[in-house]
């Protein structure tokens, strides 16, 4: 009963008021259809005149007050409501349904005008509620990615799945207040096409599957460091999209992959290796095969001055003398009992120098091993962990460790192996012409 008085009220306020502004523009002198559109035409200019206002009075007020009010708190979520605009989708969404419940009421007078501008406020209430809707979504996405739980997830891909679930719901009541159907209609027809929306929609059905088995195995975080040498991917994961991912290479080159490829194809992912905090060296010394033999007494004596290495020898020495001792060993050949060579105290050496070295990392496998021998030599091969993963840490400590090597192999008289190169030639060469010469 309240209701239908208040409507009464208003439609007799807005008749008044059209009625007053009819008779102001026949006394004008305007010819009683003209006045009619002048009328319309002075009630549509003077609305708009009034959400205009209405809208400048909200941006210089309300706007004002919550950037103020988000400054002076300490936490993060008013920040991303502002960045997001939520607050002016929020003021805009208010003058719509405003305008949505007092226009039609004022242009009452004129039902074609009316009925039409009845559908196109409906049709602008659904796009700003879309766009409040929207900025809210954005802003949940970014209130998670400072989470520690969150941040390294696909929130993208969740936001973009929940972003189309909102454009069909719109679209669709949008087509139902277009063509006055019941939105049930057109959810039946689309039934009927279902096998061409899967086809239209399937790289971004498998983008949604591939994102939430990424999520459910954690296989993949933003932040991890991923290789698919197929797809030219060496670097970082930017995002995880619904459709792609963005990986950065280390050449600052941005490559962008299917989402599901990270199920369909294999890859590498470096995350183990910076979780553990050790960056593995796994590099050999190619040692010339014809260089390789037992150390005179003289040569092994020369060798105790190296400090880290002059322990092992000690302990080495009593070991060889207990076992040639026992077993009576002749010492006129020295292949008999056993003997010091100089591989073996080298790597000796290099595991030694490796303990001693700050930046290997201790804790985790620190070996030095002989591979097969092949036609480059006797592959002598560091395996072990630097202490950091940066990549310029770990290039500077592999770097100096390979440089002390090269330098200090030839102490304990052995070689390394490298192809001739055209001055060997040339050198042979010039030999073998001198010789030929002499005689």
């Amino acid at each position: 009963m309240k209701n239908s008085i208040m409507l009464n009220l208003s439609e007799q306020s807005s008749t008044s008021i059209y009625q007053y502004i009819f008779d102001f523009f026949c006394k004008l002198g305007f010819p009683e259809q003209q006045s009619h559109i002048a009328t319309a035409a002075g009630l549509l200019l003077t609305a708009a005149l009034l959400l205009y206002v209405l809208d400048y009075i909200m941006r210089r007020v309300f706007y004002t007050a919550l950037n103020k009010i988000a400054l002076r708190t300490s936490t993060k979520w008013d920040d991303y409501l502002l960045s997001n605009k939520v607050h002016v989708r929020l003021s805009r969404t208010i003058l719509v349904l405003l305008a949505r419940q007092f226009l039609p009421i004022i242009f009452m007078g004129f039902p074609v005008l009316t009925a039409a501008l009845v559908k196109f406020l409906d049709l602008v209430v659904l796009l700003t509620i879309y766009h409040l809707v929207n900025s809210l979504l954005k802003t949940c996405r970014d209130i998670f990615r400072t989470s520690n739980g969150f941040k390294d997830k696909p929130i993208d891909s969740y936001l973009q799945v929940v972003q189309i679930f909102l454009i069909f719901v719109i679209g669709t009541l949008a087509v139902s207040l277009l063509t006055g159907n019941s939105p049930w209609s057109f959810l039946v027809s689309l039934g009927a096409a279902s096998a061409i929306l899967m086809l239209v929609f399937k790289d971004t059905i498998l983008g949604f599957v591939a994102s939430i088995q990424v999520s459910a195995n954690d296989s993949v975080r933003v932040g991890d460091w991923i290789e698919m040498p197929k797809y030219g991917v060496d670097g970082d994961v930017l995002q995880i999209n619904l459709n792609n991912v963005k990986i950065q290479n280390w050449d600052k080159t941005i490559v962008t992959i299917p989402t599901y490829t990270l199920l369909s194809d294999s890859f590498k992912n470096y995350r183990g290796m910076q979780e553990t905090g050790g960056r593995r060296i796994k590099r050999a010394l190619n040692i010339k095969m014809s260089s390789v033999r037992y150390l005179s007494e003289e040569e092994i004596t020369a060798l105790k001055n190296i400090r880290i290495l002059s322990p092992y020898i000690d302990q080495r020495e009593r070991e060889i003398a207990a076992y040639n001792k026992t077993w009576n060993t002749d010492n006129s050949s020295p292949v008999n009992g056993r003997r010091m060579t100089n591989i073996g105290l080298f790597r000796a050496y290099v595991l030694a120098y490796a303990k001693n070295n700050p930046n290997i990392h201790q804790e985790l496998t620190l070996l030095v091993r002989q591979l097969a021998p092949t036609e480059y030599g006797i592959p002598l091969e560091l395996y072990m962990f630097t202490k950091g993963t940066q990549w310029v840490y770990f290039e500077d400590t592999m770097a100096d460790i390979f440089d002390h090597l090269l330098a200090a192999i030839k102490h304990f008289h052995l070689q390394i192996f490298e192809l001739p190169a055209a001055d060997d030639l040339r050198l042979l060469v010039s030999k073998e012409e001198r010789a030929e010469y002499s005689l």
